[in-house]
């Protein structure tokens, strides 16, 4: 059997940024990843993460799950907030579109996403919350 899958919840403290990060590295690692995937899937999961934590949270406490999935060659990894949601998602992927400028966000975080993970699905409901699914195919070149 060759799948294996997690799931997390954290808290929306800015801390967990960089325990999303471990979680995906650790998970990941029985792959055998390049640093190369390594470091983009740290990434994606940074951004995503940071994104529920500014843009669906603001500062407010809120839980932030976080669910992954390897099958085959494949890394799949799902995060999800409950907070204010995207009213116009493909406005919101634009890059260098941010909600925060008064916090000086550069607003490429989906596009981080969208470069560093070979597929990226965005779904978001004004109220409800957001959820960002990745997928990252390990060791093709």
């Amino acid at each position: 059997m060759n799948k294996n899958e997690f799931k997390v919840i954290f808290g929306s403290g800015s801390e967990n940024e960089s325990f999303a990060r471990m979680v995906i590295s650790a998970f990941a690692a029985r792959l055998d990843p390049t640093l190369e995937e390594l470091a983009d899937m740290k990434t994606a999961v940074s951004e995503a993460v940071t994104n529920s934590i500014i843009h669906g949270y603001g500062g407010r406490d809120g839980d932030i799950e976080m669910t992954g999935r390897i099958d085959g060659n494949e890394v799949s990894v799902e995060i999800v907030d409950f907070g204010v949601g995207i009213e116009d998602i493909p406005k919101a992927m634009e890059p260098m579109f941010t909600t925060r400028p008064d916090i000086d966000r550069s607003g490429m975080g989906f596009a981080f996403m969208e470069a560093f993970m070979d597929g990226l699905e965005v779904e978001s409901s004004p109220g409800k919350g957001t959820r960002i699914r990745m997928k990252k195919k390990l060791g093709v070149i």
